[in-house]
């Protein structure tokens, strides 16, 4: 289970000489192994070098040095191996990035074996996996979106709906977000947006949000350039009076992934706080991460 070969786990002191210890599941994956990357290149972070997956071969993926093994969890236990790296790295923290089949599946497993773990997968029930880890008191940062500066877009959002409900009553909305054709599911963000503007007064139903994933439309219509095609997040969300004499439109555009891959090693040094500290509270989201200021500096 450990590392294939030179197993180089990548570390750096910080200021305290604490060390912050990180599984990566999913870390085959773009998302994963951005994350991955930000985390060996973070001051106090240490990158465990092995991580679940549920592919058919459990392959060795080079993180700037530091290979990981992806253990298969359908030929070796994941419960096995998430208690050995307990043993192995202690204090370690989990980040997912998965499939949106397996979130739930995935926070049980974590639950169960009580390790603390950031969830950047989108999809699953959400409402119910929120419920049972805040039931267990396991902790947890849970967001949809990892993006700091659009998760401060989203709290603006959610606290306008608070303070003005209704405002936007009787305009119509419409919703386009473009990512890159292997995301099937519709984006959290987008959800996210949508429940404010209908708190506004909009009465927008998720299932008409248009999911952009052809080429064709993502460079045209949106305006996405090539060489982010397989790696992008372009939202906007356009309101229109009854009458059409007015409108107003929302758009944030994100090519790359160094944004979300930032804000979730954020999430996890913010999380190793507070699992340091035995906070009472043990669930949290990214609005809790942006409150408290705790934001890395990016290592270019």
């Amino acid at each position: 289970m450990r590392a294939r070969g030179r197993a180089i786990v990548a570390t750096r002191a910080s200021a305290d000489g604490a060390t912050t210890r990180v599984m990566v599941n999913g870390v085959s994956g773009k998302m994963g192994h951005a994350t991955a990357c930000s985390v060996v290149k973070r001051a106090g972070f240490e990158l465990v070098p092995y991580a679940l997956t549920k592919r058919a071969t459990a392959a060795t993926t080079d993180v700037l040095g530091t290979e990981v093994r992806g253990v298969d969890v359908g030929e070796e236990d994941a419960g096995e191996t998430l208690e050995r790296a307990k043993r192995e790295y202690p204090g370690f923290i989990v980040v997912d990035y998965t499939q949106p089949d397996s979130v739930n599946s995935n926070a049980a497993l974590y639950v169960k074996h009580g390790v603390p773990f950031v969830m950047g997968t989108t999809g699953g029930d959400r409402e119910r996996m929120l419920r049972e880890v805040k039931e267990s008191g396991n902790y947890a940062v849970i967001a949809p979106q990892m993006g700091k500066q659009v998760v401060a877009f989203q709290a603006a959002m959610k606290l306008m709906a608070e303070q003005f409900p209704g405002a936007f009553e009787g305009y119509t909305l419409t919703v386009t977000e473009s990512h890159q054709s292997s995301k099937k599911d519709t984006s959290g963000t987008a959800k996210a947006i949508v429940a404010s503007f209908n708190d506004l007064g909009c009465g927008f139903d998720l299932n008409d949000i248009e999911l952009v994933r052809d080429v064709e439309s993502q460079t045209g219509k949106m305006g996405v350039p090539e060489e982010h095609l397989l790696g992008h997040a372009f939202h906007t969300y356009r309101l229109t009076s009854a009458d059409g004499t007015v409108s107003f439109e929302f758009q944030h555009n994100v090519c790359g992934r160094s944004i979300y891959a930032e804000g979730t090693v954020d999430a996890v040094g913010f999380l190793k706080r507070k699992v340091d500290a035995k906070d009472p509270k043990t669930l949290y989201d990214m609005i809790d991460v942006l409150k408290e200021g705790a934001m890395g500096e990016w290592v270019k």
